[in-house]
């Protein structure tokens, strides 16, 4: 038995004893209920895995996109934050969440089958994945969060931590198994048949959520307008420090994480000269990385607090976004060698992030009352990820101009300032709850 072998299944055996433990839960309706909604998000992470692989690579593979072409693809799949993510906050509040989840899941799912279907038919291009790329953000802005709320209503503010550790667990099954498989799927079946079957992912999905026993109340009726309460959100979001520092660092944060979305594959594909199922193998070692955080993340925040986790978290990014474009075509005069460093570097990278954000959604949700949970999620990622498109469409004209590498180094850089300038500049350092 190899050693990578050894740890994949001492790593499988860790996550699936500490799924027993939990999915048997107390068979009361609450805890089918938590079971259910787990079992959704677990096959959307899944989902979103496989997508996150195989819609780029229809792209680079398939239609041979530039880098220009790659950073509005990925610009467009961010923009729905930018155009719909203070509306839905308000509708998060004036509607019941679980429909809200069922209709986004299922636009997604025919959204993602098309694309099937545009290939066979022979019909498939740029523009129309960039028609999917968008739709897939729609439902992704309005149905994520509706998902973040409706927890909150299942497991109440003292469950939040707990639950949004069982979900970072499977996130990182999901990591560690879905871009392999979707490597395996493209190389084997081909891009399009792997992102069908994420749509059927979604269908499953559907039918689960409708199978819950249980509904969010519709929220009181609300005679002010829309727009005052987007106004409320915004300035609930400005009044609270904590808020307002974590809405601006993971803005920059996601300026850059979106920037770097656009240039990975393309950095993987064609600098380090990675198949689809190389490219998949690699990526898998990201699994094990959130996989990790979903350990750790619970005995860090209570060692150090919540405000140095997220801070332990965005360190651990930089320094792989720092050394990603120093890997070489060949180290050490091995191809090999540098999906290795590649690997290591996403395992790092995806526990960081993971370390990053949990306890960043916890502390927002603490701090924030009932009525106002709706507009602060949607307001906080309005603010978040309203930059990832320009951060996209900007790595593509660097890229496009001077190079894939030189793109990242950008990318590189200003990830050590953000770092620095959280620590720093933030109340985080002092924040333990």
């Amino acid at each position: 038995m190899s050693p990578i072998t050894f740890i994949e299944q001492r790593i499988f055996s860790s996550f699936f004893q500490y799924c027993a433990r939990h999915l048997r839960g107390d068979g009361s309706a609450a805890s089918v209920n938590f079971r259910r909604l787990w079992f959704s998000n677990g096959l959307n992470c899944f989902g979103a895995q496989i997508t996150s692989l195989a819609l780029p690579l229809c792209a680079v593979l398939l239609l041979h996109a530039t880098p220009e072409q790659m950073g509005v693809l990925v610009a467009l799949q961010a923009l729905p934050f930018a155009l719909f993510g203070l509306p839905v906050g308000v509708l998060l509040d004036r509607r019941s969440k679980h429909p809200i989840m069922l209709f986004s899941e299922s636009m997604s799912g025919l959204a993602l089958a098309s694309v099937a279907v545009a290939y066979w038919c022979g019909v498939l291009s740029m523009p129309w994945l960039y028609i999917v790329g968008f739709i897939i953000g729609t439902g992704f802005v309005v149905g994520g969060g509706a998902e973040q709320v409706f927890l909150t209503f299942l497991v109440g503010r003292d469950g939040l931590i707990d639950a949004q550790s069982k979900f970072a667990a499977t996130e990182s099954a999901s990591r560690l198994i879905g871009p392999g498989l979707a490597g395996v799927l493209v190389q084997v079946l081909s891009a399009p048949v792997a992102i069908l079957c994420t749509a059927c992912g979604y269908l499953v999905s559907v039918c689960n959520l409708r199978a819950m026993s249980v509904r969010d109340p519709r929220p009181a009726p609300s005679s002010k307008h829309a727009l005052r309460d987007i106004a409320d959100g915004l300035l609930f979001v400005w009044r609270e420090p904590l808020l307002r520092a974590l809405a601006w660092g993971a803005g920059i944060w996601h300026f850059l994480f979106y920037a770097s979305m656009a240039l990975t594959v393309l950095f993987a594909t064609r600098d380090l000269g990675m198949s689809p199922g190389v490219l998949g193998m690699t990526q898998m070692l990201g699994g094990a990385g959130v996989l990790l955080s979903a350990f750790i993340v619970k005995p860090l925040t209570r060692r150090y607090g919540a405000g140095r986790t997220i801070l332990i978290g965005l360190a651990s990014t930089s320094v792989c976004f720092a050394l990603t474009p120093t890997i070489p075509a060949l180290l050490l005069g091995s191809a090999a060698a540098s999906a290795v460093a590649y690997a290591v570097l996403m395992f790092f990278f995806d526990c960081g992030v993971m370390l990053f954000f949990i306890p960043y959604l916890g502390l927002r949700q603490k701090v924030t009352p009932d009525p106002m949970l709706g507009r602060m999620t949607s307001t906080m990622r309005f603010l978040t990820v309203a930059t990832a498109p320009l951060g996209a469409l900007a790595a593509g004209w660097v890229a496009e101009h001077f190079g894939v590498r030189n793109g990242l180094a950008c990318i590189a850089a200003g990830s050590i300032a953000l770092t620095i300038a959280m620590v720093w500049g933030t109340p985080l350092r002092s924040v333990r709850t």
